[in-house]
């Protein structure tokens, strides 16, 4: 399995991002956007008419109340949209406009939730961001204990992509690998 590290963008203005890519350009080429509502998760990021460079790819961790709202407006120039299991109300018809939209169908898990809520829909998910800090914020602290849920989850799925999510260093980029 190919594993991949890939810088987090958390920004308060698009003058703020727009220096990040700066700083980013010709060192790599995708991005890992941290979208936050101040509604979902207590901080936020992202959260103004943003524009995107094209000088990159993008995964968006969408920790937000209505992450299809996200999705329609930012959708095509994202390549994967992954909104938080717990901010959406019907997984079943959630996961049936993603395929609508020929998107990978990917959702965030808090460090709370349990695999047994989201078992009925592995089979249907290309996906699963596993948090190991508790959603929001830089620097957050590190929790060991939801790595648990990759063994879970590539039991019921082992075709699935596996992102692991907060507090990574050299020590815990080695457990999560």
């Amino acid at each position: 399995m190919k594993q991949r590290i890939l810088p987090s963008v958390m920004a308060k203005s698009q003058q703020e991002v727009n220096d990040i890519f700066r700083r980013l350009e010709g060192v790599v080429r995708e991005l890992h956007l941290d979208v936050a509502d101040g509604k979902f998760v207590p901080n936020t990021s992202l959260d103004f008419p943003l524009r995107l460079s094209s000088k990159f790819t993008y995964n968006a961790h969408l920790m937000i109340e209505n992450p299809q709202e996200w999705i329609e407006r930012y959708g095509k120039r994202v390549d994967l949209c992954i909104p938080h299991y717990e901010a959406i109300g019907d997984i079943a018809a959630y996961i049936s406009w993603m395929k609508e939209r020929k998107k990978k169908v990917a959702f965030a898990l808090k460090p709370e939730t349990g695999i047994r809520e989201i078992r009925p829909y592995l089979q249907d998910v290309d996906c699963i961001l596993i948090l190991t800090v508790n959603p929001g914020f830089y620097g957050a602290k590190y929790l060991k204990s939801p790595l648990r849920k990759v063994t879970q989850i590539k039991r019921i799925n082992p075709n699935i992509e596996i992102i692991v999510d907060g507090g990574m260093n050299p020590t815990t980029i080695e457990e999560a690998a």
